[in-house]
C-alpha cells in the first residue's frame, strides 16, 4: 500500500496536545448497541451493556467485502471535514451506499456533529490514528499504542459511544504491534486495493479512471473527505456510485 507523502504536511499540523484525551466515562450508549447489534446479532439491550466491551477480532489486513465477490466498499480517510464530509454524506444518501469513515481523531473531537451524523446515516466508523503520521510503523510501541488509542477515545466520544469498527494505519504504516493493538480493541486493520489518488486533486475524470481500471485487484476503495479541497472526489463519486450500480456491483463494509 502506498505511502501518501504528499499529505504530511496538512497532518503534521494537527496538534500533538490532543494525545491527551480523558477516557469516555460510563456505559454505552443506544449508538453503541446498534453498532454492536450488526455485527453480533444481539439485541440492542444486550449489546448496550456496560459490561460488553471490545472483543478481539483478526489481526490480519482486512480487503474483502461483506457482499462477496461482486461487493465494493467505500472507504473515506481524514475527516470528518465541515465542508466536504456532508456534501459526501448527502450523496451516499441519495444513491443509498454505506461507507466506512477513517477519521483522524483530532477532527472527530473538533466536529463531534459530524461524527454523529455518519453514525445515524448507518455507516460504520474507523479509526486512522491520532495525528496521521505517516512514519508511526518507525516508531516506538507505546508512541505506536499512543497514536491508535487515543484515537479511539476521541472517536468514541465525538460519536456519543460508538466503537470504530476498523483501523487504518496512516499510508499504510502497519507494524504487527500496531494490528496486535487494534485487533485487541475489536478493531479489524483495514487495508484498501484501490487508491484513487484523489488527494493529489488530479481531476474528477482521472479518479473515476482509476476505479474503473484497479477494481479487478480487489473491493476496496480509498477517497478522501479532508486535507484539502475535495471537490473532485465529491465529483468522481457523483459518477462511480451510479456507474458501479449499473455494473452489478453491490455496497458494503469490509468484513471483519
Amino acid at each position: 500500500m502506498a505511502r501518501h507523502g504528499s499529505r504530511r504536511g496538512w497532518h503534521g499540523r494537527i496538534a500533538a496536545a490532543a494525545l491527551g484525551v480523558t477516557l469516555l466515562a460510563g456505559g454505552a450508549s443506544v449508538w453503541t448497541a446498534q453498532a454492536r447489534s450488526v455485527d453480533s446479532g444481539s439485541s440492542p439491550q444486550e449489546a448496550a451493556s456496560p459490561a460488553a466491551g471490545p472483543e478481539a477480532v483478526d489481526k490480519s489486513i482486512a480487503h474483502a467485502s461483506d457482499k462477496g465477490a461482486r461487493g465494493v466498499n467505500i472507504t473515506i480517510d481524514d475527516g470528518p471535514d465541515p465542508v466536504w464530509t456532508p456534501q459526501m454524506l448527502d450523496l451516499l444518501d441519495e444513491y443509498g451506499v454505506k461507507a466506512t469513515f477513517c477519521m483522524v481523531g483530532t477532527q472527530a473531537q473538533a466536529h463531534p456533529d459530524l461524527v454523529k451524523r455518519v453514525v445515524a446515516a448507518g455507516h460504520r466508523l474507523c479509526d486512522h490514528s491520532v495525528s496521521h503520521d505517516t512514519t508511526m510503523d518507525n516508531k516506538s510501541q507505546s508512541y505506536q499504542s499512543k497514536q491508535i488509542l487515543d484515537a479511539e477515545r476521541m472517536i468514541i466520544e465525538a460519536s456519543g459511544g460508538v466503537r470504530p469498527m476498523y483501523y487504518r494505519a496512516p499510508g499504510g504504516a502497519f507494524t504487527p504491534y500496531s494490528r496486535s493493538v487494534a485487533a485487541s480493541r475489536g478493531m479489524r486493520p483495514l487495508g484498501w486495493n484501490v487508491d484513487t489518488k484523489d488527494f493529489e486533486q488530479p481531476g474528477a475524470d482521472a479518479i473515476v479512471a482509476t476505479v474503473q481500471r484497479e477494481l479487478p485487484n480487489g473491493p476496496t476503495l480509498l477517497f478522501h473527505d479532508a486535507g484539502g479541497d475535495r471537490s473532485q472526489t465529491v465529483e468522481a463519486l457523483r459518477r462511480i456510485l451510479p456507474m458501479l450500480k449499473e455494473q452489478g456491483y453491490s455496497f458494503g463494509f469490509p468484513v471483519r
